[in-house]
């Protein structure tokens, strides 16, 4: 008896939920029109890659023929016979355990600083702090600090005050590469995460600040981790997850700087490996095995420091 009441209540609460999509689907149907086109581009150029590109990664395919199915064999040679690949895993993980948390915490704190600061005064900071991160150039400048040779600013230097007897190679030398790398990764990661911190500190609301006072609030670090942080939470999920997808993402920077393939492999980053057997080799199914591991990771890390963030103020 017991259990067919059960199976009726549950029968129930479909019933019920169903009424209430539908009665919110006609009492809100204009705004999903509004969103329909935008569902259709991100289900189609978004959700349908990912899904192909795991199921592919089960598969050969060179892009001219069928894909033929190996089932996990892709994913075995990576883990175990791939050597180049597990260097690029590490290279990556090293750069976003760097350049992830010191580019969220900067990113933050920038903003919080500009954010005191008058509207004129506050517009032109944040430009100039936001465009390293869309400056197509910012490599050429990098470039001539760290050149080989004593024409490079910080090789001329130290040969200036007798540092050092000849130009150390930081473009080739392995024990240099991957901290000029995190270097300039830092200096690019005030980007859209940046902004969004920048919006929310303007959105809080002033009479927060008056009421925590009231409550026993002291001073401006008490303010912070009471008032700010809780009331930017969606601002700080959102750059949580532009700041892991950016320091996991590393690329562009580390061909730019150091040529591709870099000597002995020393930045050869995860997507460097995709783009070698993707972009060169046209090994699809084991580029999206890369990709799926890359995607897996980047999700998981999210999850993680999502629910960190979620204890911030509490």
């Amino acid at each position: 008896m017991k259990s067919s009441e059960a199976a009726l209540n549950q029968k129930q609460i479909k019933l019920d939920d169903r009424k209430i999509l539908k009665r919110e689907l006609k009492k809100n149907w204009d705004c999903y029109v509004y969103l329909l086109p935008y569902g259709l581009v991100f289900i189609t150029f978004t959700v349908i890659p990912v899904i192909a590109s795991m199921f592919l990664s089960f598969t050969y395919f060179n892009v001219l023929e069928w894909p033929k199915f190996l089932g996990l064999d892709n994913y075995k040679n990576l883990l175990v016979n791939d050597d180049v690949f597990l260097t690029s895993v590490k290279n990556t993980f090293l750069i976003a355990l760097v350049t992830g948390p010191i580019g969220y915490l900067a990113s933050l704190m920038f903003a919080w600083f500009i954010n005191e600061l008058k509207p004129v005064t506050r517009a032109i900071m944040v430009t100039v702090m936001y465009a390293p991160s869309i400056s197509g150039g910012a490599y050429m400048i990098w470039m001539i600090l760290f050149s080989n040779d004593q024409y490079g600013y910080i090789n001329g230097a130290l040969l200036n005050l007798g540092l050092i007897v000849e130009p150390i190679q930081f473009m080739n030398d392995v024990k240099y590469m991957i901290w000029v790398c995190i270097i300039v990764m830092i200096w690019m990661s005030l980007g859209a995460g940046f902004l969004s911190f920048v919006a929310g500190f303007r959105m809080i609301d002033r009479t927060l600040y008056e009421a925590g006072y009231v409550e026993g609030i002291r001073n401006r670090w008490q303010e912070l981790w009471f008032i700010t942080l809780p009331s930017m939470k969606p601002q700080m999920l959102f750059g949580a997850v532009m700041s892991i997808t950016a320091s996991f993402s590393v690329g562009a920077v580390t061909t730019a700087l150091f040529g591709f393939p870099s000597t002995n492999y020393a930045v050869h980053t995860i997507i460097n490996h995709l783009e070698d057997y993707g972009g060169i080799r046209f090994e699809m199914g084991y580029a999206c095995a890369i990709a799926s591991i890359l995607f897996v990771t980047m999700v998981g890390v999210n999850e993680l420091v999502q629910r960190i963030l979620n204890k911030v103020g509490q």
